[in-house]
C-alpha cells in the first residue's frame, strides 16, 4: 500500500508539472495573439486617420454601422456558435473583429494628438499588466463579480447604442459612461485571466481526444476577450484623461 501510495504522488506530481508548462505556454499564446491583434489594430487605426479617402468613406457613409455594430456580431457569434465553429472559423471572426475595430479607433488617431495616444497605452499597458496580473495569481473566486461585470458590460453596450440612436449624450453623463467602462473592464480583466486559466485547468484534468481542439478554440476566445477589455480601457483613458485637439 505504501508503494502504490508512493507512485501515485509521484505520477501526480509529474501530472501537475505537465499542466504547468502547459499552462504557461497556453497562456503565453493568448497573450500573444492578444498583442498581435493589438498592433494590427492600431495600425489600421493610424492608416485609416491618415488616409482622409478612407475616413470620408468609413464614417461618412452607411459602412460606418458596419464598423460599429460588426464587432459585436462577431462577438455573439463567437458566443454561441463555439462549439460548432472550428478553429479556422474563429480565427476568422477574431481578425476581422481586430480589423474593424481598427478602422474604428481611427476616431481616436483624428481627435488625440500622437503623444497623448502613447501616453494614454502606456497607462492602458501598465493597468492591464496589472490587473491580468492579479487575475492570474488570486486564490479568490472571481466568478461571482466577473458575472455581474458582463452583465454591466452589456448594459454599457445598451446604452451607448440608445445615445447613438437618441441624441448622444451630454458631456457629464458621457464621462459617468467612460468611469464606468474603466471600472467594467478593469474587473473584466482579471475575470477573464483567471477563466482563461481555470479552463485550461479543467480541460487538460479531464483530459481526452477533444482536449486539444477545446483548448486551440478557448486560446482565440481568451484572447478576444483579453482584447476587448485592453481596447475598452484605452478608450476610456483616453477620453477621461487626455485633451482633444
Amino acid at each position: 500500500m505504501a508503494e502504490y501510495a508512493n507512485v501515485r504522488s509521484t505520477t501526480a506530481g509529474i501530472r501537475t508539472q505537465e499542466i504547468d508548462q502547459g499552462l504557461r505556454a497556453h497562456m503565453n499564446k493568448v497573450y500573444g495573439l492578444m498583442s498581435a491583434a493589438l498592433f494590427a489594430s492600431f495600425a489600421i487605426g493610424y492608416v485609416v486617420s491618415a488616409t482622409p479617402a478612407l475616413m470620408s468613406l468609413i464614417f461618412g457613409t452607411p459602412l460606418f454601422y458596419v464598423v460599429v455594430f460588426g464587432p459585436l456580431a462577431f462577438v455573439l457569434i463567437s458566443s454561441f456558435a463555439f462549439e460548432r465553429l472550428s478553429v479556422a472559423a474563429l480565427n476568422g471572426l477574431f481578425w476581422a473583429y481586430a480589423a474593424l475595430t481598427g478602422a474604428s479607433l481611427a476616431m481616436i488617431f483624428a481627435m488625440f494628438a500622437t503623444t497623448d495616444i502613447i501616453t494614454g497605452l502606456l497607462f492602458t499597458s501598465v493597468a492591464f499588466l496589472g490587473l491580468t496580473l492579479t487575475g492570474y495569481t488570486t486564490k479568490r473566486n472571481l466568478g461571482p463579480i466577473g458575472q455581474v461585470g458582463i452583465m454591466m458590460a452589456w448594459g454599457l453596450v445598451a446604452i451607448g447604442i440608445g445615445s447613438m440612436f437618441f441624441g448622444g449624450m451630454g458631456d457629464a453623463m458621457f464621462m459617468l459612461f467612460n468611469i464606468a467602462i474603466l471600472g467594467v473592464f478593469a474587473v473584466l480583466t482579471a475575470y477573464s485571466t483567471q477563466e482563461i486559466k481555470n479552463t485550461y485547468i479543467e480541460a487538460r484534468t479531464v483530459g481526452g481526444p477533444e482536449a486539444d481542439m477545446f483548448l486551440e478554440k478557448a486560446a482565440i476566445i481568451g484572447a478576444l476577450q483579453l482584447y476587448i477589455s485592453f481596447i475598452a480601457i484605452f478608450r476610456s483613458i483616453m477620453y477621461i484623461f487626455m485633451p482633444q485637439e
